[in-house]
């Protein structure tokens, strides 16, 4: 290792960010670097299946609340912050010292996800030139660097009698897709938000966006006017890029569901999933249980244990509807191995929270979604999805059985739902130039690369 150059990498600790940083990490040592990657205790990733990277554990301590499934999102994310900062510092100090003994490789820069704001100013502050990643999208990061705008110029708090409203600053968003977190306190949405936005403008020399220049264009040139002309890198989709197998995390998937999907005609199947952190109170559950069994369209659905408002295990169905899953025209499991289940030929529609990941995975496969935006920056998504991109549907202000029965069938037999799918193939063939060879996922990893190199730290 000795001579190599080397970048220190330094994951959210959930499922949706740390596995786009890994993507990172493999695509950086096939180029030639040296990667380590530290790391929190809590929801720690799987070093075992990552040999070529050097993993170093950090020791911090943590609120109790904050291992809690239930914990307010925004407060987690706050105090995940405040405890991390020192130990990321050190653990930082220690790998660079190392480096410049000659043991494991020179530091050349840290890339640091997004959401980590102390620890951004940390690694400037140590003297690390440091990059930051948004395992989001670039309306979502657009969106953040306005937000203080936004508030300025009076479109927040968004008004109520204003949510159907285009917001001019951020177009196409309008009020109702403004970043919300159900349950949590509106002002500290806005401290965290503007903590990122702060460590961003002041202690990032780049930016690394999970994009693709051919679908948001405009957001980052958008960016990078915000960013005084600082590099905004568009080097997504990454899980196209790269040979590693897909990350499960936290749960295991039932593989049993792709052998099942075999069974099915070609784009038959609804996939349907709320991602890895997303809860919903028991009432939304049942409507869409109950709309499900009525659209008499084959499902495949992950139900993820305390996946519900108030439930640690598993949750029931609805009384009654055991028949849909005797009949076998809807498996349930508690997860599934999303990418394989969105490349199978029998899928036709994916009913999704719209976060990042899932999205760009839904795009690279040519489906059409059904968005049902959760919190935070899903809402943005579901936004393009459905109005910017015209790849999905998404459902109206009343949520019952009879909507989403309907829904579902516009989707996945209706005229619409087909217009739907031939735009999402346009936007998969588009991904797949992107990810070809000489296309220009590889150019900006090239780019990056070498902008990463012409750092030298000299702590």
């Amino acid at each position: 290792m000795a001579g190599l150059r080397r970048v220190v990498m330094f994951p959210f600790p959930f499922r949706s960010h740390i596995a786009p940083m890994l993507q990172l990490a493999e695509l950086l040592c096939e180029r030639g670097l040296a990667v380590t990657v530290i790391h929190t205790t809590f929801n720690a990733p799987d070093a075992a299946r990552h040999p070529e990277l050097t993993f170093v554990r950090m020791n911090e301590c943590l609120p109790d609340d904050v291992a809690d499934p239930g914990a307010d999102l925004v407060e987690q994310m706050l105090e995940l912050n405040d405890a991390c900062a020192a130990p990321f510092r050190e653990a930082l100090e220690w790998v660079a010292r190392r480096g410049q003994a000659g043991r494991r490789g020179e530091v050349a820069c840290a890339v640091i996800d997004g959401q980590w704001y102390a620890a951004i100013a940390a690694a400037a502050e140590v003297g690390v030139p440091v990059l930051a990643l948004r395992t989001d999208s670039s309306a979502t990061l657009n969106f953040m660097l306005n937000y203080s705008r936004l508030y300025s110029d009076g479109y927040l708090p968004i008004k109520e009698e204003k949510r159907d409203e285009v917001v001019p600053p951020v177009n196409p968003l309008r009020g109702r897709d403004m970043i919300r977190v159900d349950g949590s306190d509106a002002e500290r949405v806005r401290e965290f938000i503007a903590r990122v936005d702060k460590a961003t403008r002041t202690s990032a020399i780049g930016v690394v966006v999970n994009t693709f220049q051919a679908i948001e264009e405009l957001e980052i040139s958008n960016i990078q006017r915000q960013l005084l002309g600082r590099p905004v890198f568009a080097v997504g989709p990454m899980h196209r890029m790269i040979r590693a197998p897909e990350e499960h995390g936290l749960h295991a998937p039932d593989l049993g569901c792709v052998a099942w999907l075999h069974a099915h005609p070609p784009r038959s199947v609804l996939y349907v999933s709320l991602g890895s952190v997303a809860r919903i109170d028991r009432a939304v559950f049942d409507e869409m249980a109950w709309g499900l069994a009525g659209s008499g369209v084959p499902t495949l659905w992950v139900v993820r244990p305390a996946s519900i408002t108030g439930c640690d295990d598993a949750p029931l169905l609805p009384q009654g509807l055991t028949d849909i899953l005797v009949d076998g025209r809807v498996k349930v499991v508690t997860w599934a191995p999303q990418r394989d289940v969105l490349a199978h030929p029998a899928v036709g529609g994916f009913w999704t929270h719209c976060g990042w990941n899932s999205t760009l995975e839904s795009i690279c496969e040519g489906v059409p979604m059904l968005a049902q935006p959760c919190f935070g920056d899903q809402t943005v998504n579901a936004r393009y999805v459905t109005h910017q991109w015209g790849i999905g549907l998404e459902f109206g202000p009343v949520f019952d059985r009879a909507r989403v029965a309907e829904a579902v069938r516009t989707l996945m037999v209706g005229e619409e739902g087909a217009v739907l799918r031939e735009k999402a193939r346009g936007l998969k063939a588009i991904a797949s130039q992107c990810v070809a060879e000489g296309g220009a996922a590889g150019a900006a990893m090239d780019r990056l690369v070498h902008f990463m190199l012409s750092f030298c730290v000299l702590t």
